[in-house]
């Protein structure tokens, strides 16, 4: 016996560990993504370049932002593009440091110090791959289509409103809340003394990029366009502000002095930073699968990839990263087809800050301006806008709080309101197709006007769909209110699912019956839901614990008894002694 248990342990230990072997390589990089990236090697290389030169002034931006410095958001950019492209699920996404990280990160920093961003990342890269091994990624395929679409389109209006300073050739005025102040802003200081430049640039590269996605997809006229601008500003000696000079060879950041930092108040932060960057990153490869007809990423696989990223780049005095939405678009609508865009990214920031520093320094504002209002026009697909908008009520109003959530409050809020509203719809729905439907009786052998005395005193009910929360009130009302029967049948085989507010009502239902003295009976009770019913007292309000019949017509011939000894009763009352 104590070796039958001990085998028994044993093969059970050794199915976990074959499972857990199973799922890590579920998790790793697969050979296919290689040979991917060797079918379109030119394509990704220009949208590599061309995501690089949208890419360097964001990353210089947001490691300055995060208190860490421009060589933290350089380093973030080129080691988190390279390892979230080689482990993550996504064939067209692009990470580095983001806006939304930022705005997590700024906190942290004020309140921890900046050497907590390197236990953070670690953390948050620890809680991302435990959430890739539980196959939390898989939960993404929940979120309505309404959700995802009105993300995208507040994103496309979000990236289309910080390129407003740029295009207008004006200063984006420091601590605004808000991307809409910060336009409005710009707007007036350049209606107040026009200036046509950087309009004319920014323009001018989006309107060609517009018409060459319609005309010429395949044609790299992005980055094309980006060259033209620079030379023609450097040639003519225009009035137009540049990226700005760049130090050349960029050294690694220093990896900040951890020690006597408290790691247990830094968890939280750390959920946070590590939720963030799975929502984001989820998000923006479920939109760049929109955008590319035939592409669908791994959620589990993008999860690893993230936290891969994250676990490393602190190493190298970085910050937190995730997926970025706008660099993402930019290399889709570039022409990307595999990893090697991302890759070709990194590198070439790399190469950048290396050598190239001094030309990438020369680049208008404008011009870059122009490639991502035009990334952000094209976010948005006006078919499927449309198709949302007229399909229900729900599916609008979700799409639209979503787009405006994410533009006037975060990502975050934005998706988990959208969420919220969206279940409340799916309820609604939900309770609304459940039914109760009285059924007929068969006369069976009874002759017609025995069966219609008998039939008189019985009624019957089909239950269909969930009996919940949602629609169980509606059922009481019904049911509470027959009259002039002696017996009611409840049919609960097409009961598609009931909870404990379900139960609870239909308990209470039968006791009011019973109290009338109307019998119930139930038939068709399904296995998975007697357990739910015993426990919460339906089958104790039952006048008898016989009143529960596998089948209807079982029920329906009992109920025909009940009423023949009523009906014989009331002849016993009528008949004169």
């Amino acid at each position: 016996m104590i070796s039958e248990a001990a085998a028994r342990v044993s093969a059970g230990a050794d199915a976990t560990l074959a499972t857990g072997r199973d799922r890590v390589r579920a998790l790793l990089p697969r050979s296919g993504d290689l040979r991917a990236m060797a079918r379109h090697p030119r394509r990704d290389v220009i949208a590599g370049l061309t995501v690089a030169v949208v890419a360097l002034p964001l990353a210089l931006a947001f490691g300055i932002s995060s208190g860490r410095g421009a060589e933290a958001g350089i380093v973030t950019a080129i080691v988190a593009g390279i390892l979230a492209a080689l482990f993550g699920g996504s064939h067209l996404q692009v990470s580095g440091p983001t806006g939304a990280m930022t705005v997590v990160l700024v906190p942290i920093v004020a309140q921890f110090g900046v050497e907590a961003i390197l236990v953070v990342g670690l953390l948050a890269g620890v809680f991302l791959i435990g959430l890739a091994y539980a196959g939390a990624g898989r939960a993404m395929r929940y979120v309505p289509v309404p959700v995802v679409e009105g993300f995208t389109i507040g994103i496309a209006i979000i990236i289309a409103l910080q390129q407003v300073p740029s295009a207008l050739g004006v200063a984006a005025q420091p601590g605004q809340r808000t991307v809409l102040l910060a336009a409005a802003d710009a707007i007036g200081t350049w209606s107040a003394a026009p200036a046509w430049p950087s309009l004319l640039i920014a323009g001018g590269i989006a309107a060609a990029m517009l018409v060459a996605a319609r005309l010429r997809p395949g044609l790299p006229v992005s980055l094309g366009s980006v060259v033209v601008a620079t030379i023609v500003v450097g040639a003519t000696g225009l009035p137009v502000a540049t990226i700005g000079a760049i130090p050349a060879g960029l050294g690694l950041p220093a990896i900040p002095d951890t020690a006597g930092i408290d790691v247990s108040r830094l968890i939280l932060p750390a959920v946070a930073v590590a939720a963030l960057a799975g929502l984001e990153s989820l998000l923006s490869a479920t939109v760049a699968d929109g955008m590319r007809i035939g592409e669908r990423h791994d959620s589990d696989r993008e999860l690893f990839g993230q936290g891969i990223a994250n676990l490393v780049v602190p190493l190298f005095g970085g910050v937190p990263a995730t997926a970025a939405i706008a660099r993402t678009a930019v290399n889709v609508r570039s022409g990307a087809r595999s990893r090697l865009a991302a890759i070709t990214q990194s590198l070439a920031l790399l190469g950048v800050v290396v050598v190239a520093a001094p030309w990438v320094g020369r680049i208008p504002l404008a011009a870059l301006a122009g490639v991502l209002i035009a990334t952000a026009i094209q976010m948005i697909e006006v078919s499927s806008l449309a198709a949302i908008l007229r399909s229900t009520r729900g599916d609008a109003v979700v799409l639209v709080l979503v787009a405006v959530s994410t533009i006037a409050l975060d990502l975050v809020t934005a998706v988990i309101l959208g969420l919220v509203v969206a279940g409340a719809f799916a309820l609604q729905q939900v309770a609304s197709s459940a039914r109760l439907d009285e059924i007929p009786l068969d006369a069976g052998d009874h002759d017609a006007e025995e069966a219609a005395l008998l039939d008189a005193h019985i009624v019957a009910f089909r239950l269909d769909g969930p009996l919940f929360f949602g629609a169980a009130h509606a059922f009481l009302l019904e049911l509470s209110e027959v009259s002039d029967v002696r017996v009611v049948v409840l049919r609960l085989s097409r009961l598609a699912t009931i909870d404990a507010t379900g139960a609870t009502v239909l308990a209470d239902t039968i006791a009011r019956l019973e109290h009338r003295h109307v019998s119930v009976l139930l038939s068709g009770t399904r296995p998975e839901h007697a357990g739910i019913l015993r426990r919460l007292g339906v089958f104790d309000r039952l006048a008898d614990p016989a009143h529960v019949f596998p089948s209807t017509p079982e029920a329906i011939a009992h109920a025909r008894v009940h009423a023949a000894r009523f009906v014989h009763g009331q002849e016993a009352e009528l008949t004169p002694s």
